[in-house]
């Protein structure tokens, strides 16, 4: 790595402010350096352009990138907002429920998917159900979540190639009774389908595969407050079967809150799972 020397070190906020569209400068000043959402929005009151997270939003509004697509988004820009959260779990709780609702044109992920589907175990053999149709809250026995029939298919085959599982068990193909699979001969399948090995050993290789893609069932009878703060600010996020019901100053707030949990919400799931079970939160249970 080449540094130079010499010259004189240009102020990043200054540097980041001169390269904005000259319209948008006046929006800049009041972004704070605080956890939260920031919206960039154009002509229509409606739907926005862009909707974005950050620790830092002042720092994270001026350091977008300058690619073309950036670029077009900056030109249809009128005016930057944001709304302040107390950490970075209720930016990205907000930032997804925003996105969801409000379609951002320039968001390209966070939408909402219909086809939600996991694996379950029907006996040994994998089977795909869908959160439409089965609550994936309170459901034992699910494995990973994915947003179609195929993409659930394609990891269930995956880890029957990495774990030399048979296609035919798992109900991947068709399977002769008696007969050996076509992977057997090419000793891709450890041979279950034709008695070189236990079906009870292949199923304990299956379970050892899954266990890792596991969805934990919400381990509370009812709502619960997990405490975030930053700085003055502190909030509680109430939150219900892996759904986000919204954010309050205080506890005594949250019986306030009308909004009910509208089907499993994975996108709430993967932010929420890892703080909830860490135990490095404060997590009050709530009075249903």
């Amino acid at each position: 790595m080449v540094r130079r020397t010499g010259a004189p070190r240009l102020d990043f906020e200054a540097a980041a402010i001169y390269e904005y569209p000259e319209h948008l400068r006046p929006w800049l000043d009041d972004l704070p350096k605080h956890p939260g959402v920031y919206v960039f929005h154009g002509e229509s009151e409606t739907m926005p352009l862009y909707i974005g997270k950050s620790v830092n939003i002042r720092s994270r509004v001026l350091s977008h990138l300058r690619t073309p697509d950036e670029a077009a988004m900056l030109r249809q820009s009128r005016r930057i907002t944001f709304i302040r959260t107390a950490g970075e779990i209720g930016a990205l709780l907000l930032e997804a429920q925003m996105i969801k609702e409000q379609q951002p044109l320039f968001n390209k992920r966070l939408r909402r998917n219909r086809q939600l589907c996991s694996l379950r175990l029907n006996g040994a053999k994998p089977e795909v159900v869908y959160a439409r149709e089965v609550d994936f809250s309170s459901e034992p026995g699910l494995y990973g979540l994915f947003s179609s029939r195929r993409a659930a298919l394609q990891t269930l085959q995956s880890l029957a190639d990495e774990h030399q599982l048979c296609y035919g068990l798992l109900g991947l193909e068709a399977l002769s009774r008696g007969r050996a699979c076509f992977r057997s001969a090419l000793k891709r399948c450890a041979g279950a389908c034709c008695g070189r090995e236990s079906e009870e050993a292949h199923n304990e290789r299956l379970m050892a595969g899954l266990a890792r893609m596991q969805v934990i069932c919400w381990p509370w009878q009812g709502p619960v407050g997990l405490k975030e703060s930053f700085g003055e600010m502190t909030q509680y996020h109430i939150i219900h079967n892996w759904f986000w019901l919204g954010s309050v100053n205080t506890l005594d707030e949250a019986k306030t809150i009308s909004r009910a949990p509208q089907g499993f919400d994975n996108d709430g799931y993967k932010i929420l799972c890892k703080p909830l079970i860490s135990g490095q939160h404060d997590i009050v249970e709530l009075a249903r």
